[in-house]
């Protein structure tokens, strides 16, 4: 998986609100350098999240203090920062607590014990709301990371020159680089990195339930998070109350196929993307049909591959394009700035796209390598990925290539890879599916599998909508009145014998363009320094780095 956590992010990987700035988290990695160091094991000890330098809003924060090595419970020990809202509902109402991840792998979740009042229908405050760091990342000690600006920089151009049998100069460079990216990680963080698959993750959020005194989680995870929660109600079913998965990673294709599959599914998102700038026109002027913005699209990129401009170039375009790519609301941002480009040589906005996807101190990209190269082994012959790459690239050429660099760290990660979980729901409580049908990073027949995995569980789909993990913060009635209905009471709407979705939404609103018209010889206006009216998760969506589930 990859990109805006996007995001993946944390891509990743989100949530978003109106008070989003103030729910993000204050601290980077290794922030909070003040943090006690090992308390007693299994215990929390609650204190304002300010006293610990992570932020937070009406939250309290600690550290769990776990294993290193679940198979050595004695050995070495590391730290994860936790969050905590808590309910104020009569104890006859109170409904347990709420983990939540955000995706990733490598996304902070520190900020989602905030969402408690964002549910629809009030339907989140009968819970404690428990966000936390996985292992290695954000304000956990330790916290990963290997290059701190690996993405920054004149690149070697993402696409190569040519489809020859032999290597390009631009594919040895990156070979290079991600040699080179995966030698630091090994050197810097050589033990954790044989501890940071999925498995010893979930082993914590376990600890974390015994530490938070409950028989039982509720759990909220979106994108990657949700295959954290897949693993969880297989290794643990009997420890499950009640689950949401929005944006669902396919367990089978983990997670090798899961890039290429990205790939073409991201192609789909960019489809729609040119063909609404295109009936936009009258505000962007870049063309009247999709196809005629997607080639304008690629000649810049073209355009951009040798020459670059204020610090971008192909690349960083790319960067800046695909970040949209995750969230319906960033499609005005991505439209201004190739408008800005094509009419008016402006970079500016273009500069400023790319430099939102960026991972600031390499916390999330040594993250997301560190789990995905080590849960389940990657092809270990770069021929292999390059083949495959040139054939998907015939059909989805948007994607492809900046999505082989992002994981070819992979190909020389310094920990052995273990085997993949063989998910299975079928002795897990009822739990509840959603998913965009055009979703680019979490393609939608991955939760097609996930409801075929988990016999008991229930899916809503939301038909043509694209935004990445943006359904139980996206404001869609039919979609909330399901989420509230489920969190306040268990209901969940009847599963279909069928093979498909148990219930099927129409899409929100599109986006508005956002800016006014202009012409050849006019300035392109500024967009509204005012936000528009986005989803929560859009929000949260815009500002975390890119490249993420």
């Amino acid at each position: 998986m990859k990109r805006t956590v996007v995001p993946g992010v944390a891509g990743a990987a989100g949530l978003v609100g109106a008070s989003l700035i103030a729910l993000l988290p204050v601290g980077t990695a290794g922030a909070s350098e003040a943090a006690p160091v090992a308390r007693a094991a299994g215990k929390l000890d609650w204190v304002s999240c300010e006293q610990l330098g992570m932020g937070g809003r009406a939250t309290e924060c600690g550290y769990l203090t776990v294993p290193m090595d679940w198979s050595n419970p004695s050995g070495k020990k590391i730290q994860l920062a936790v969050s905590r809202t808590k309910s104020r509902v009569p104890a006859a109402k109170y409904q347990g607590v709420m983990l939540v991840n955000p995706g990733g792998p490598g996304g902070s979740g520190l900020a989602y014990s905030g969402l408690k009042d964002m549910l629809p229908n009030s339907s989140g405050e009968a819970y404690d709301w428990i966000g936390f760091d996985p292992r290695g990342v954000g304000d956990s000690q330790p916290a990963l990371s290997c290059i701190s600006n690996y993405a920054e920089g004149k690149r070697p151009p993402y696409v190569p020159a040519k489809a020859g049998k032999a290597t390009t100069a631009s594919e040895k460079a990156w070979l290079k680089r991600s040699k080179r990216y995966a030698q630091a990680c090994g050197k810097k963080h050589g033990d954790l990195l044989n501890h940071m698959r999925t498995v010893d993750t979930v082993r914590d959020m376990d600890a974390l339930r015994e530490a938070l005194g409950a028989d039982r989680i509720n759990y909220l995870g979106f994108s990657y998070g949700t295959y954290l929660g897949q693993v969880y109600a297989t290794m643990y079913p009997d420890r499950v109350r009640r689950m949401i998965f929005d944006g669902n990673v396919n367990p089978k294709g983990i997670w090798y196929s899961s890039q290429l599959n990205q790939d073409r599914a991201f192609e789909k998102v960019a489809d729609r993307f040119f063909a609404w700038v295109a009936r936009n026109n009258s505000t962007y002027r870049l063309g009247s049909s999709g196809d005629a913005v997607r080639t304008t699209y690629l000649n810049v990129i073209k355009e951009l591959r040798d020459v670059r401009h204020d610090g971008v170039g192909a690349n960083e375009f790319t960067d800046a394009f695909v970040r949209a790519m995750y969230a319906e609301s960033l499609w005005a941002d991505a439209a201004h700035a190739l408008a800005s480009w094509v009419r008016q040589r402006d970079i500016a906005p273009a500069k400023a796209a790319f430099r939102a996807s960026l991972d600031p101190d390499d916390n999330l990209f040594a993250v997301y390598n560190a789990v995905q190269c080590t849960d389940t082994p990657w092809p270990t012959k770069y021929a292999t990925w390059r083949k495959d790459a040139f054939q998907v690239a015939k059909q989805a050429p948007i994607l492809t290539w900046s999505n082989v660099w992002f994981n070819t760290p992979c190909l020389y990660w310094p920990a052995k890879p273990g085997q993949a979980v063989k998910v299975d729901g079928s002795k897990a409580p009822p739990i509840l599916l959603l998913n965009a049908t055009l979703d680019g990073a979490t393609p939608y027949a991955g939760a097609l599998e996930v409801r075929r995995l988990f016999p008991k569980a229930v899916l809503i789909a939301e038909k043509d909508a694209t935004t990445h993990s943006g359904a139980v913060l996206g404001g869609n009635p039919c979609i909330d009145k399901r989420i509230a209905d489920y969190l306040l009471t268990g209901k969940l709407p009847a599963r279909s014998a069928a093979d498909t979705a148990d219930v099927v939404c129409p899409r929100g609103a599109g986006p508005e363009p956002g800016l006014l018209p202009f012409d050849a010889t006019s300035s392109l206006p500024a967009p509204d320094p005012q936000p528009r009216d986005q989803s929560l998760f859009d929000k949260i969506i815009g500002l975390l780095p890119s490249r993420a589930s």
